[in-house]
């Protein structure tokens, strides 16, 4: 299986400011590889978006707008 491109000290850091005490590297690893697979169906869906609206260019709004609707809110 690949590594995450994220690395794991910002994933502790994340579980951290999230209330954990502690959190195993196992943990930290597997939260960067969900986060990175997330990432990058926002990053597909906002390179549409770019497309549609005939840039090459992804931004900010781009992103904006497919978190949300990854994310549903």
């Amino acid at each position: 299986m690949k590594e995450s491109e994220i690395s794991v000290a910002p994933m502790h850091r994340l579980c951290k400011k999230a209330g954990a005490k502690r959190v195993s590297e196992e943990g930290a690893k597997e939260l960067g590889k969900v986060l990175e697979e997330i990432g990058v169906r926002i990053a597909k869906d906002a390179l549409e978006y770019a497309v549609h609206s005939g840039r090459k260019t992804i931004k900010a709004e781009d992103i904006e707008i497919a978190a949300r609707k990854i994310m549903g809110k």
